[in-house]
Parts: structure tokens; C-alpha cells; sequence
């Protein structure tokens, strides 16, 4: 079964007025099972704008993740985020299909040092856009990077959503630079820039 996740940015522009969204969501989150795989840091803005604060949670699928953010426990600590920040949270299915690194992996990276590509992207040109998706496979596979979502169903629940939605995992965060900036992603990006429009940063998980 597909896992499920909550991919969210934010600029907290009342630090005090934040913590208790912390000191409340944690348990919450807690108490469904989820698990940070990204939490703060500083992200590298590869492509349009970045937020300041970046989240990634995941669960063990799309309904839990659902559930949890529909909690009275998360529900009442969330009041806290959205009166002192501003910014997007959205709740989607992982990806469960082929995977280009699949010849040497057996599964993403995961834990601590852990790199991410976090995509949010509109497509206008699906046909061009296919080209850039069988060119990019060339470039994650030769980095070994892992989709762990990759389009799938999703629920924009506070701010604005993009269409598409993806979440590239790479053994280290300068593995996922250097695979955003080899010849053969840039070559894949000429179809996409063409194709869409997208915010897509670099990030370390936790």
C-alpha cells in the first residue's frame, strides 16, 4: 500500500505565536504514526520561490495522513500556525510505481543527512512534458534518487496547490544538488521549462 504524506511550506512571520503549534502538532502527529523526513532547514531555491520553513511527514497512507490533519488534537494546535504564519500544506499519496534506479536500489534513502528534491509544478504542455519525463529518468537514475511521490491524489488543504507534486529522494543533499545541476537533468529541464511552471528546492531531511 501506497504510504501517504504532508508536504508543507511556510513562513512564520510570529515566532512566539508558532510554538504552540509546535508544542501541540508534535503529539498529534505522534499519535498516527508519523514520521519527520523533513523538518526546517535551509533550503537551496532551484527554481521559483521558497518558502523559509519546509515540512515533509510521512505515514503509513493516505487515509492516515488524512486523519491526522482532520484531528481535533492537530486541528486545535493548527489554529496556532495558520494565525502566526503563512503558506501551504498539502496531503498526498507516495508513488508506488517504476522506479529508474531500481537497478541499484532496492528503496530510497532515509534518515539523517538525507537529500530531497520537494517539486510543486503545473504542467500546460503534457506532450512536452512526457520528454522531459523519459529524459529525467536518465539523470535520477544515474544519481540513484528515489521517487517517493511522484503526481498521485492529493488534497490541498490550506493554501494554493499546484497540480503536480513530486518528492525525489538521493542518499545526500549534495547528490541532490549534483544531479539537479549534471548535464543530463539539465537537458531534461529544457522540456519542462518549456512544459510547466514549478518551484522545486533542495533540502537535507532530518
Amino acid at each position: 500500500m501506497a504510504k501517504g504524506y504532508w508536504i508543507s511550506r511556510l513562513d512564520v512571520h510570529d515566532a512566539d505565536g508558532y510554538k504552540p503549534y509546535l508544542q501541540g502538532a508534535e503529539p498529534a502527529i505522534a499519535s498516527f504514526g508519523g514520521r519527520f523526513l523533513v523538518r526546517g532547514g535551509t533550503p537551496g531555491a532551484l527554481e521559483g520561490t521558497a518558502r523559509a520553513r519546509n515540512v515533509v511527514v510521512e505515514f503509513k497512507d493516505f487515509e492516515t495522513a488524512r486523519a491526522c490533519f482532520q484531528s481535533p488534537e492537530y486541528q486545535a494546535a493548527y489554529t496556532h500556525r495558520v494565525a502566526s504564519s503563512e503558506g501551504e500544506h498539502l496531503i498526498i499519496e507516495g508513488y508506488e510505481g517504476d522506479q529508474p534506479a531500481a537497478a541499484t536500489l532496492s528503496g530510497a534513502a532515509d534518515g539523517p543527512g538525507t537529500g530531497y528534491w520537494v517539486m510543486r509544478i503545473d504542467v500546460h504542455d503534457m506532450e512536452t512534458y512526457k520528454s522531459y519525463v523519459a529524459a529525467d529518468a536518465i539523470a535520477i537514475a544515474k544519481y540513484e534518487g528515489w521517487f517517493v511521490v511522484r503526481g498521485g491524489r492529493h488534497e490541498g488543504v490550506h493554501g494554493q496547490a499546484r497540480s503536480r507534486n513530486v518528492l525525489v529522494a538521493f542518499k545526500d543533499l549534495a547528490t541532490a544538488l549534483a544531479c539537479y545541476h549534471s548535464p543530463e537533468y539539465q537537458a531534461a529541464l529544457a522540456f519542462r521549462s518549456k512544459a510547466a511552471v514549478a518551484e522545486v528546492i533542495a533540502i537535507a531531511g532530518v
